[in-house]
């Protein structure tokens, strides 16, 4: 007696827009096939230039409603809808900053969710974090892990959830069509530099904003006078960095070294390995970055052109650090909760020589928002787009050198 195949599992899905051009629909059949699945294209439309879009639909098979659940959370990542959506699904808080085990967890593309036979959209998108839906509005907003409370209701599942994928950009659209996410060092760095320029004085010209990351390569390279060069040309609205970035600016500017070593001449200073920790018990003996410019103790440097223009700085410490520096926030949330709140208004971010900070701020970052990442070390450009970042465009190139460039190319378009 011959035993009985088991029913596969089968969803119709559909797929709207660019899907050509922009490859979705191939990366939709490559997933597909990877997971050992398979489909029936019932309907395409082609979009016959670059203003029409294009559409199709298909059933997705798969060996069990297990692994069809498996794969559809993938392709949900590209841009797939179920075909007769139901309502996103929801289940309660129930002990505070734990979530249902089946929650749905975000990537950094615009969402929505249905309630209520609408979708909405859900508000302050970034990576790994929880949906929470408040129906009575109605509304859908993000919510990490450890701020959910009893009584929210989570999406769990894919149900009732779309992703929108980023489209390639067409060059004709925008300065940023380099934007493609592969990473060379033989890439043409001063195409790019310049590209990157362009955006950075169209974002100035419309009266956006530009956040930094930056690591303590930057001091240490000497390149710090760049970016003070362009905070007070008025580029730069937003620093992250840790406490070692607010020290060696500060050592530098009391004593001209980073690191113990003479910014000018290379050399390493008589007990200079003790001069970060000098420049940080002065700023605590002032109490804080601003009373120190105010004193005129800090005479020159990326800190002192913060406090002058205001630039919002989420300084986040970590384990390793002496002192700190009285302005760098040592509560892990507290820090969080700072970077979210700027980057709600930030145009473009710059990742510069910095790993751990670039990959956090790559988690908070809505997937709209231009990123670029500067290393010298290609395994750092690569681990962003490893962990999710996949929209940030990445060059591999030595940070003072760019700095230095885009500077220049800066200050070529007000002349």
């Amino acid at each position: 007696m011959s035993k009985t195949k088991p029913a596969k599992a089968t969803q119709q899905i559909e797929l709207r827009g660019h899907i050509i051009d922009s490859q979705i629909l191939s990366r939709v059949w490559s997933a597909i096939m990877q997971a050992n699945a398979d489909f029936d294209l019932l309907e395409i439309q082609v979009g016959r230039n670059a203003q029409e879009t294009s559409y199709a639909r298909m059933n997705v098979i798969a060996a069990s409603r297990k692994e069809l659940e498996a794969l559809l959370d993938n392709l949900e990542q590209l841009g797939v809808e179920l075909v007769n959506a139901q309502n996103a699904r929801c289940a309660p808080i129930e002990m505070d900053g734990v979530l249902p085990d089946d929650f749905y967890a975000t990537t950094n593309l615009p969402t929505e969710v249905l309630v209520n036979g609408v979708w909405l959209n859900v508000e302050n998108i970034e990576m790994d974090v929880a949906i929470i839906i408040d129906a009575a509005v109605p509304r859908a907003y993000c919510l990490p892990m450890h701020k959910t409370q009893i009584g929210q209701q989570v999406v769990v599942g894919h149900q009732g959830v779309r992703v929108h994928p980023l489209e390639l950009p067409r060059p004709s659209a925008e300065h940023f069509s380099f934007m493609q996410s592969s990473v060379s060092s033989e890439r043409a760095k001063s195409l790019m530099i310049a590209d990157i320029a362009d955006e950075i004085a169209d974002i100035y010209k419309q009266h956006g904003k530009i956040g930094l990351v930056l690591g303590p390569a930057v001091v240490h390279t000497g390149a710090r006078k760049y970016i003070e060069e362009l905070i007070n040309m008025g580029h730069v609205q937003a620093i992250f960095a840790g406490n070692a970035v607010a020290a060696h600016d500060c050592e530098a500017a009391l004593f001209g070294t980073s690191l113990g070593v003479d910014l000018q001449t290379g050399d390493p200073v008589q007990d200079g390995h003790r001069n970060h920790l000098r420049a940080i018990n002065t700023i605590r003996r002032y109490g804080s970055l601003q009373a120190a410019v105010d004193a005129g103790i800090l005479r020159d440097g990326i800190m002192k052109a913060s406090v002058l223009h205001h630039v919002d700085l989420a300084l986040a410490g970590s384990i390793r650090d002496d002192g700190p520096i009285p302005d760098v926030l040592t509560d892990m949330y507290a820090a969080q909760d700072r970077m979210r709140s700027v980057l709600q208004n930030i145009n473009m971010v710059i990742m510069l020589a910095s790993m751990l900070h670039s990959i956090a701020t790559g988690n908070m970052l809505p997937a709209s928002t231009k990123a670029v990442v500067v290393d010298i070390n290609p395994a750092v450009v690569t681990k962003l787009a490893d962990r999710g970042t996949t929209h940030a465009a990445g060059l591999v190139t030595d940070v003072e050198l760019f700095l230095r460039e885009l500077v220049e190319n800066l200050k070529a378009k007000r002349l």
